[in-house]
């Protein structure tokens, strides 16, 4: 009598082959070498108490460090989207975790806008979008009536609503969580350093700017995920109105990434089996260059100037991290064991765990995870984006 699918649990699954049940209440995700030896030698704990290997992670970071009770862990993921997509995936269907009841500390650096904040600063996201999951022109050859080389896919025009999705544009994480995390980490004294402060100081010119040129802070705001390491005023400014267009106007650009959205998919993929919960999830980055150039400063530049903010983004990664971490351990039965109900939508554009977006065109799957659903959806969406008309496009460059 052949299996239907529906009657296999891949959560109780891998529970039932699991050898060494190790359940953190606290695992930390980083994406290369400084931001991981941040966390060691610090006086709160020892993540290197316990060294486990875990198949299908990175191969230059095979290992997952935890205390030695394995009520914090550390895994760090390599850079970029595939390499965090990847590792995560590897990680939540490892049979050594239980990762039912954890919660996820995403704790990276990232580019910031000046905008929104300075060298240092940490920021704590609600929104993560892909933006660079587009069609792109070379800015050469591009309309002369666009404003950018980017194009939502399935559109015509930058300003456009994609009518053409992946899943994975955009994720939004538990608000109330964040907020409690934001609480949690200004307890921390922050780094700063006289090199960051007068370099930040060119950015006091522009009234724009003048986060950009105050110290250090906590802040509320949301992070762009692309491969692409992009800089400049021009592509700055084009990923900013996509994290507008992207999220309905909700989302606030602040932070530039290589990373995010590959974790928080694969993430939301283990909500759905039931291996993760994806209210449990943090997204923490902390600012060690900027965006754009001051005025007057050309974005080679900044692109390829050793940003004197990088050694004080790393160390404000435990300096704002190690407060959420212990706090969340230390308050484990009082606040966190049960969770922390979000008042907020959380998942995918796609809705895939229930509930309807509030970005985007609204609930595709309302939480029912079936492929042939999916399909006809994305289906539907790349019917109504075929052309039947010149849609306005000036040509020339």
């Amino acid at each position: 009598m052949p299996v239907l699918a529906s009657a296999f649990s891949p959560s109780r699954y891998f529970r039932s082959i699991r050898t060494e049940e190790i359940a953190p209440k606290v695992f930390i995700i980083d994406m290369f070498d400084d931001e991981e030896s941040s966390w060691w030698g610090i006086p709160e704990f020892d993540i290197l108490a316990r060294n486990i290997t875990v198949p299908g992670v990175s191969p230059l970071f095979p290992q997952v460090h935890c205390t030695q009770d394995g009520s914090i862990c550390q895994v760090t993921t390599g850079e970029a989207e595939i390499n965090s997509a990847s590792t995560m995936t590897a990680l939540v269907h490892s049979p050594i975790f239980d990762l039912t009841h954890t919660y996820f500390l995403v704790a990276g650096i990232a580019g910031i806008s000046p905008k929104m904040g300075t060298l240092g600063s940490v920021t704590f996201a609600r929104y993560a979008v892909q933006v660079a999951l587009q069609y792109e022109f070379d800015a050469r050859e591009k309309p002369a009536n666009f404003s950018t080389g980017y194009v939502p896919q399935g559109s015509y025009a930058p300003d456009q609503y994609p009518q053409e999705l992946y899943g994975t544009e955009v994720f939004e994480v538990n608000d109330n969580l964040r907020q409690l995390a934001i609480e949690m980490s200004k307890t921390g004294k922050l780094f700063d350093n006289t090199a960051s402060q007068q370099y930040c100081s060119n950015y006091a010119s522009d009234p724009a700017y003048s986060a950009g040129a105050a110290p250090p802070s906590i802040v509320a705001c949301d992070t762009a995920t692309s491969d692409v390491f992009w800089t400049g005023n021009l592509l700055a400014g084009a990923f900013e109105n996509t994290t507008k267009l992207f999220t309905n106007g909700t989302a606030t650009y602040c932070t530039t990434q290589q990373e995010d959205n590959g974790t928080l998919e694969a993430l939301l993929r283990g909500a759905i089996t039931g291996l993760v919960d994806f209210s449990r999830i943090i997204v923490m980055r902390t600012a060690s260059d900027f965006d754009r150039p001051y005025y007057g400063e050309s974005a080679a530049t900044n692109l390829f100037l050793m940003s004197p903010g990088y050694e004080i983004s790393v160390q404000n990664i435990p300096a704002a991290g190690v407060p959420i971490v212990t706090g969340i351990v230390e308050e484990w039965t009082s606040s966190f064991e049960q969770g922390i109900k979000p008042a907020n939508y959380i998942g995918d554009i796609f809705g895939s765990l229930g509930g309807t977006p509030d970005f985007g065109p609204g609930s595709i799957l309302e939480g029912q995870f079936s492929a042939p659903a999916a399909r006809r959806a994305t289906r539907a969406l790349r019917r109504r984006s075929r052309p039947t008309r010149n849609f306005g496009i000036a040509e020339g460059a």
